[in-house]
């Protein structure tokens, strides 16, 4: 038996111990208000075990501008490609008052409940947890079936960091966006630590074409920057 296979083993049996840890954690957070700014700080490393350690590949001063652009639209609906460990989707439920659904290619049942746990007491906001390959039309279909009718104020797009599979996102969902909503991408900076993210070429060609802002922490960094773009009204 391999070590992913073990390792998975080893998940499994300590599930409801992580599992009742990161309620309580969860619990224990949602006990104060908390300002955006605090929501995406806690958001990169909230911590946790297993299946339900919760945090995000993300730089602080970046997300957190993020964060802050989109609480300045109000969002009702949030729409995420790539769910990973839930940090993103931690802050999203936050700042949307409706619904967010996020979208993984790995299955994330196990700690789909926790995730729906995540907006704070008194949100009406609910979370779909959808698993699939976004780039197929049936997971499109259910993404739209999720959504109910309703158009999205914010699509974070952060899946699958090829230049075409940036681009298939884009191109599929950002057509669920409302006018004067906000998409956005994640790891826009030419230099990068995986030959995989390729999102910056997809982003030059972008930014020339619509209403466009981007959060880099430092000039010349390796990895992340943010984009942001506002679809035409």
């Amino acid at each position: 038996m391999g070590n992913r296979a073990l390792k998975t083993i080893g998940r499994r049996l300590r599930r409801p111990l992580n599992e009742r840890a990161a309620k309580k954690r969860l619990a224990e957070f949602h006990s104060e208000k908390r300002s955006v700014a605090e929501v995406a700080s806690r958001a990169i490393k909230f911590g946790g075990n297993g299946f339900f350690k919760v945090q995000t590949q993300q730089k602080l001063s970046e997300i957190t501008s993020l964060a802050e652009a989109v609480a300045a639209i109000s969002p009702k609906t949030i729409l995420e490609i790539g769910t990973w460990h839930g940090g993103t989707l931690l802050i999203w439920s936050a700042l949307a008052s409706e619904m967010v659904v996020t979208c993984d290619l790995e299955d994330k049942t196990i700690q789909a409940d926790f995730f729906r746990a995540m907006p704070p007491p008194g949100s009406a906001c609910k979370v779909e947890v959808l698993q699939g390959d976004s780039h197929r039309p049936k997971f499109k279909e259910k993404v739209v079936g999720a959504l109910g009718g309703h158009q999205v104020d914010f699509l974070f797009i952060d899946g699958d960091h090829s230049t075409e599979g940036a681009r298939a996102d884009f191109e599929e969902y950002s057509p669920l966006v409302r006018p004067g909503g906000l998409v956005a991408f994640h790891d826009i900076v030419e230099l990068q630590p995986l030959e995989t993210n390729q999102v910056f070429a997809l982003w030059q060609e972008l930014k020339g074409l619509y209403e466009a802002q981007e959060f880099i922490d430092e000039a010349g960094q390796c990895g992340y920057g943010i984009g942001l773009l506002r679809m035409p009204d």
